[in-house]
């Protein structure tokens, strides 16, 4: 078993320093197009190399900035997903704010809303969020990000009804299956909370049982207020 996780792990470093290398040469063969330093860029925020991709799209700004708008605009959403990755949420919302391309906009709401969200503002987030929304009423994550600013501001049934229409869409969602428990259980409807629950629990344990507090931290609420 061992053996075989290693061969695996091996394998996708292969992939990985294929796919880096490929991504580097598109740069060297194309140096005066932007999107390749984006594409780039975006590779390294999976790789989880932030500093590089930072200073990857410091330069490509300082190089493709006055040339284009849209190359301005491209590279800035990067830099505010960079900084998102890293939980730098301020400096993130300062960079998705400069972001005026009509077909990057939708999605800088999104991440607008999620960076707001990350700093507990969930006011702003949800402003965000709804807005995007008017575009996107059938975009099930989007419906799951809603619910999450709700459920955060305390507006259980309002969260409800958003983790319900991102099931419709979407049916394997474990943590809309999950926060649409939390929110039966804490309503008092333990037996349409269950189902909820092991549904998680299925389509993602690790999710599950990292969150599981959660549910033990509502049931002591609940038999605290039955005592009462």
């Amino acid at each position: 078993m061992a053996e075989h996780s290693d061969a695996e792990a091996y394998e996708k470093q292969e992939r990985a320093a294929a796919t880096l290398h490929q991504l580097i040469t598109d740069i060297d063969e194309h140096p005066n197009d932007y999107r390749p330093y984006y594409d780039l860029s975006a590779f390294l925020i999976q790789l989880k190399s932030y500093t590089q991709a930072e200073e990857l799209l410091m330069k490509a700004l300082g190089l493709f900035a006055d040339r284009s708008q849209k190359a301005k605009n491209t590279l800035t959403y990067g830099l505010g997903n960079v900084y998102y990755a890293t939980g730098e949420y301020t400096k993130a919302i300062q960079q998705f704010q400069q972001v005026t391309d009509s077909s990057l906009k939708q999605d800088a709401y999104i991440m607008l809303g999620q960076s707001y969200y990350g700093e507990k503002n969930y006011g702003k987030a949800l402003a965000f969020l709804i807005t995007a929304h008017d575009q996107a009423k059938q975009d099930p994550e989007l419906n799951r990000l809603i619910g999450d600013c709700l459920l955060a501001s305390g507006d259980l049934n309002s969260a409800a009804d958003f983790y319900r229409q991102t099931l419709n869409a979407n049916p394997d969602d474990a943590v809309a299956h999950f926060n649409l428990g939390v929110i039966e259980l804490s309503n008092g409807h333990r037996d349409q909370a269950e189902p909820e629950f092991e549904k998680s629990r299925q389509l993602d344990e690790n999710y599950f049982m990292t969150h599981r507090e959660r549910i033990a931290n509502i049931e002591k609420v609940l038999r605290k207020q039955q005592k009462e």
